[in-house]
């Protein structure tokens, strides 16, 4: 379907709990944040539903997230029945990889098609310091397996003000040898992002081509997202950037997002959108389901207002049953 302003949403980011096994200082404080109550959160029955009434309105492309979504049991069977839908072509998954390494062989048989890994540097001790917990070591392992059980793989990597030439450098090289695509995605100022900056990507692209030589813009297309990607004159190696502040592209953005409490969130810098779990819980019929998701997809907001001193808020009118919009990007899904 498209939206009101002719933009074709056929994507569909859902989130499947707010918990997770690291404690990156962008994401989410020290301490940890309050948790929902299990029975807040959809029940798979309840995420495929909603699921299957996407598809039956265009959703083709479905991505699994979290948190930390390998944290929650059975997730494998959910990517499996997702797979299922009729009309659904893709399902794919981001994850921080800790679990990854055990579980990429099921995912993969489950019929998930590639993985993102979330991974901020390729230096241990930098890992451990962004992250609070020191399991790099798992994270490479889990890549490895990705790999070998035949899923794509690519890298995000979040661009904070300390990232350096070497992290940057790093990657790169990383990615020449391993032929896996990085990404070097801008920091948005959400929750815990508010108190970082992130490097420009003119300046990203300056490192990379003083080090390499000419950089060559990529048109094959290489996932969902919108990354303009780059190579290097030998073919070897892929690097991505994501700028949604500085270098937004709104007015292509073909998705929206299913919190793992079950609001449908149309605009990462909105809160507009609606609450499906209670009228599902209420017996809200599939038609119903329908005609309220196509409501609210069709008065997606136009833009994003990162860098507008007014902020965000009065765009959109909220349903009545909106809850409090969530801070944390483990709370509306990475």
């Amino acid at each position: 379907m498209r939206d009101g302003n002719g933009r074709k949403i056929d994507y569909i980011r859902i989130s499947v709990t707010d918990r997770c096994n690291l404690r990156c200082r962008y994401c989410m404080p020290e301490e940890g944040i309050d948790l929902m109550r299990h029975e807040d959160i959809l029940t798979y029955q309840e995420i495929l539903k909603i699921a299957e009434t996407g598809a039956r309105l265009g959703i083709r492309r479905v991505k699994v997230t979290g948190g930390e979504p390998l944290v929650r049991k059975g997730v494998s069977q959910l990517i499996r029945e997702l797979n299922a839908i009729e009309g659904m072509e893709d399902v794919t998954l981001t994850t921080n990889g800790l679990l990854l390494g055990d579980m990429a062989p099921e995912l993969a048989e489950a019929g998930l098609s590639s993985v993102n890994v979330s991974l901020d540097t390729l230096d241990p001790e930098r890992f451990s310091q962004i992250t609070r917990r020191d399991r790099f070591v798992d994270v490479m392992k889990g890549i490895e397996s990705a790999v070998r059980s035949g899923l794509k793989v690519k890298i995000n990597c979040a661009v904070m003000e300390h990232l350096s030439r070497e992290d940057v450098l790093a990657f790169t090289e990383y990615s020449v040898k391993s032929g896996i695509p990085v990404r070097f995605i801008e920091m948005m100022p959400i929750g815990q992002g508010r108190k970082y900056h992130a490097m420009d990507n003119e300046e990203l692209l300056k490192i990379l081509s003083e080090e390499y030589g000419d950089l060559r813009e990529s048109t094959e297309p290489r996932g969902n997202g919108p990354a303009v990607y780059y190579t290097y004159a030998s073919g070897a190696g892929c690097i991505g950037l994501i700028s949604a502040v500085h270098h937004k592209f709104c007015g292509s953005c073909n998705r929206v997002r299913l919190t793992s409490d079950g609001f449908l969130k149309l605009c990462l810098d909105s809160p507009a959108g609606v609450d499906l779990r209670t009228p599902l819980r209420s017996g809200l019929s599939n038609e119903e389901l329908r005609c309220l998701m196509e409501q609210w997809i069709r008065v997606k907001p136009e833009s994003h207002h990162f860098l507008s001193p007014e902020g965000r808020e009065g765009e959109l009118p909220l349903s009545d049953g909106t809850r409090e919009k969530c801070l944390n990007m483990n709370q509306i899904g990475g």
